[in-house]
Order: C-alpha cells, then structure tokens, then sequence
C-alpha cells in the first residue's frame, strides 16, 4: 500500500540562509518519520544546497515547475534534467499560480506531464476550480477536463509515478478550505475517472492529495476521507512546527 504523501510548497519565499535553517528543524521533528512520505519545493536557488541536508532524512525534493524542452534558448527556464541532478525527485506542473499569472494552459501542463517522465522526475499535476466554478456546480467537470488533457497520450504504465494534486482556486492562500466531505466528492470523482481512463493495475500508486489552506487544525479530518491521499501544503510548511504537525497527522 502507498504511504501518503506530504508536500511543501514553499514558493516565492525563503532564500538559501532560510531554506537551510528550515530543514536543519525539520530533520530534527521528523527524525525516525516513514509511514508518510515527505517532500519539499523550495525556490530553484536552494534546491542544490538542500539536497546535502535532506540526504539521511525522511524528506525528499521536488521542483516547482519545469520547462518541457531538454536545452536550448529558453532564457529563464528550467529543464527536468536540471532538477534531477540537482536533487529533485519530484516536480509540482500545473498549479493554479503558474496558470493564472503565467498563463499556463492545459496544453503545456501535458507538455511539462511528459517532460518531466522523460527526465525521471514524478509528476504532481495540480487542477482545480475557481469560486464562480464552484458555486454554479461545476467543479467536478472542470478538473475532470483538466485531468483528462493533463494525462492525454500517456500509458497507463506511466501513472505510477503520478500524483494528482486537488486544489480548488478558491481555498489557495485564502484561509479558506473545503470540507473534508466536499474534498472527498472530488477525490472520489477523480479516482473513478482513472479507472474510466486506465486500467486498475496503473493505478495501484496513484496518489490523489489536497491542497488549498492546508493546517495543522484541519489536516486530521482531511485525512480522515478515504480518497485523499496526502496534502500539498503552502503556507504552514514555511512554519517547522507546523508542517511537521501536518506530517504527522492522525491516521484515519
């Protein structure tokens, strides 16, 4: 059985100084953990300097986006081999972030989707809808699409190194959350979809996760549902205590 899965994001935050000093804590309140799995996407800057600090521990390293071409003039751009031999094993594609403020499309998400599997790297594909998708009922159409493009021409051999991450739009960085049952619904609804999609021996270690607001408060009674399968956690992973906290949520 796959263990859960952990993430934090720590996004446009941290320097090299900072980034250190975080994980040298959360070696320490971590020490000894193995029933969950735990990753950290610091910014690109730290990842190389982090990978020393992370080597004997339960925490495992994961990019933030990735460009879906190999090299080339690509001013600004980071490939997947970059991350690999930097010390990633993971890479985030497709956050609401990176698609609303540099309008990524679901086109490219199936682009970095590939890339990223090419260059090693297991994906975590973020989908999601927005508060005005929500309320006119259209949230489990809208990520089933965005799924469905994200996975286009994949096999289904290559789920076993996939993660979908739900995140509605609306909880992200707002403090606001969806229940446990509301997250579920989703969940549920996308586990079904894979197997609609691929084969039930693909998806033996195929995660789904929530993100959106995720806390130390509320990660028990998300955990309790039995489709969400781990968190991608933004703010509380820049907090030691906190992210260890979640890490160490009580199992369901």
């Amino acid at each position: 059985m796959l263990r859960p899965l952990i993430a934090g994001n720590w996004k446009m935050n941290t320097n090299i100084h900072q980034g250190v000093e975080l994980v040298i804590r959360l070696r320490e309140l971590l020490k000894g953990v193995d029933a969950v799995e735990v990753l950290l996407a610091p910014p690109f800057t730290s990842i190389y300097h982090l990978s020393h600090l992370v080597a004997d521990s339960p925490i495992r390293l994961c990019g933030q986006n990735l460009f879906w071409e190999k090299s080339g003039a690509f001013t600004g751009e980071i490939s997947g081999d970059m991350l690999k031999t930097a010390g990633c094993d993971y890479v985030i594609i497709g956050h609401s972030e990176r698609r609303e403020y540099f309008k990524e499309s679901d086109e490219t998400v199936n682009k970095k989707v590939v890339a990223a599997i090419r260059d090693g790297l297991k994906p975590i594909i973020c989908v999601g809808e927005t508060l005005e998708e929500r309320e006119k009922g259209k949230s489990i159409s809208k990520v089933k699409l965005q799924v469905k493009k994200a996975l286009a021409g994949l096999p289904g051999g290559a789920l076993r190194d996939i993660t979908l991450a739900y995140e509605p739009i609306w909880a992200i960085g707002t403090g606001k959350t969806a229940s446990p049952e509301e997250a579920e619904e989703v969940h549920n609804a996308l586990r079904e979809l894979l197997f609609e999609m691929f084969d039930t021996d693909s998806l033996k270690n195929t995660r789904i996760i929530y993100g959106g607001s995720v806390k130390a408060d509320n990660i028990d009674s998300l955990m309790s549902q039995p489709n969400i399968d781990g968190a991608l956690v933004g703010g509380a992973s820049l907090k030691a205590e906190d992210f260890a906290r979640i890490v160490k949520f009580l199992p369901r």
